[in-house]
């Protein structure tokens, strides 16, 4: 919005200096956003294996600091969008020592990897009943809500991995996001070429107002 504003402004007033400084802002956001696609696209590897470390790290943290909780309501709201349990498999929450069970045949899952479909266990959907829970609700940030559900081992828990949930939905989605990108850079360029031309025109304009003075 004040980047728009700064363009807006020395249009109607006619400044090349608010023109010049939109024009450069604007080429920067485009550099960058061009040099952010080509290190996603050339360090793949190492950006996935990022990720996996902090999606682990924040499995290993889960809970045992109930005040920091972003990350948390985050990887739940993935976990229940994407319709997955933990990084690789549900088995990554086993090593979390806080959600370590003495029963062998229980262990305790966040309530974003129940698998509401595949049980009629209210006591359990009613945890389940946040708005940021919600899948036609927008994403929001309300209370913590990491409550931990007991559920039977390997029932009534997503079975599959994050990791190929994400890697599933970027595929399907990529011709989306390459169409978004591709649609803001052309945006972007238009804008830039727009404000060189007024550049331009105004000095033509200043050009001709000083053989009349």
């Amino acid at each position: 919005m004040g980047l728009a504003l700064l363009g807006c402004v020395g249009a109607l007033k006619e400044l090349r200096c608010l023109l010049g400084l939109y024009f450069g802002i604007l080429l920067l956001l485009f550099a960058m956003q061009i040099t952010l696609g080509i290190l996603i696209s050339t360090q793949r590897t190492r950006l996935e294996r990022r990720v996996k470390d902090i999606v682990m790290e924040t499995i290993q943290r889960y809970h045992a600091h109930p005040e920091e909780s972003a990350a948390e309501e985050s990887w739940d709201y993935v976990q229940f969008q994407l319709r997955c349990c933990g990084w690789n498999s549900p088995q990554d929450w086993l090593s979390n020592p806080s959600l370590s069970s003495n029963e062998s045949e229980m262990h305790r899952v966040p309530c974003s990897c129940y698998n509401s479909s595949a049980s009629n266990d209210s006591a359990i959907f009613e945890k389940l009943s946040f708005p940021q829970f919600s899948r036609r609700g927008p994403l929001a940030r309300p209370r913590h809500s990491t409550d931990l559900c007991l559920v039977p081992a390997n029932s009534a828990i997503y079975s599959e991995g994050c990791a190929r949930s994400i890697q599933k939905w970027l595929h399907n989605n990529l011709i989306s996001i390459v169409g978004i990108c591709l649609g803001v850079g052309l945006l972007e360029l238009s804008f830039m070429t727009l404000s060189i031309f007024l550049c331009r025109n105004l000095d033509q304009v200043y050009d001709r107002l000083a053989r009349y003075l």
